[in-house]
């Protein structure tokens, strides 16, 4: 049986391309909501609509687990997908907890970078109260960058003046962590590199929630050694145009750097 992914477009191929390393025997696959991205701008109750409509085709697929690759969707609907469906639903969550161990001794700040809708939702509050005890988490949200990753924009002179003007406001001498809370990010990850100091760490939660599915599978008995097959779908449809799927792979080889 196949793993689920779903996002809302094509960020959830960095969690993805970790559980393609953790786990590369498995069969996936991939659901992109490309009517409907972005999700990050929209109201809440209207991407509520759109994950369960993915959802319910996904679960419909056989699938033996389905993860949400997707802040923003883990965000507003993880709790009522856990209820609804029997099989496993992995959410994703931004580091905040690894974030606030590593700088809370250092007193040094962390930036939590995500879609405006993710960072204002309560779940994120609710993990920033836990274990933000010294409050030295600030946000910021990246539209842009999800923006260009659904556009397959990676080029430095378009992208790096975006990140310059938006993270101008912050003295990162007085930061330890960003943290990339949307799964679009990590594709910009050396672009963060080069605007940051070297002592600021770059995190995100794509390997957490990799080793999170591994081990659920593990403790299921369920694991399976497959062809390592992958099935793109856009909102529904299977993708079979030659050109979308090779910019699948190329976004997968993007991430093994």
């Amino acid at each position: 049986m196949k793993i689920g992914f779903f996002d809302s477009g094509v960020g959830g191929i960095t969690v993805l391309h970790e559980a393609l390393r953790v786990l590369p025997g498995e069969d996936y696959l991939y659901y992109a909501d490309t009517l409907n991205v972005p999700y990050g701008s929209k109201p809440k109750e209207q991407v509520k609509k759109c994950i369960f409509q993915a959802v319910e085709f996904i679960a419909g697929q056989g699938v033996k687990a389905i993860v949400i690759a997707c802040n923003t969707a883990t965000s507003v609907a993880i709790e009522e997908l856990r209820d609804k469906y029997s099989i496993p639903i992995i959410g994703m969550e931004p580091a905040i907890k690894p974030a606030v161990e590593r700088n809370e001794d250092i007193n040094k700040r962390i930036l939590v970078t995500a879609t405006a809708l993710t960072l204002k939702e309560e779940k994120l509050q609710k993990l920033i109260d836990k274990w933000d005890n010294h409050h030295i988490v600030d946000r910021l949200p990246l539209p842009g960058l999800v923006q260009f990753a659904e556009s397959f924009e990676f080029r430095e002179n378009i992208v790096l003046p975006y990140l310059q003007e938006q993270l101008a406001p912050y003295d990162f001498n007085e930061y330890g962590t960003v943290v990339l809370g949307c799964t679009h990010f990590p594709f910009y990850k050396d672009f963060f590199r080069k605007l940051l100091p070297p002592s600021v760490n770059i995190i995100d939660g794509s390997a957490g929630t990799a080793n999170n599915l591994k081990r659920i599978l593990t403790d299921m008995n369920s694991l399976e050694e497959g062809k390592g097959t992958i099935v793109f779908y856009h909102s529904g449809v299977e993708v079979t145009d030659k050109s979308a799927l090779k910019n699948y792979r190329n976004l997968i080889r993007r991430m093994d750097g």
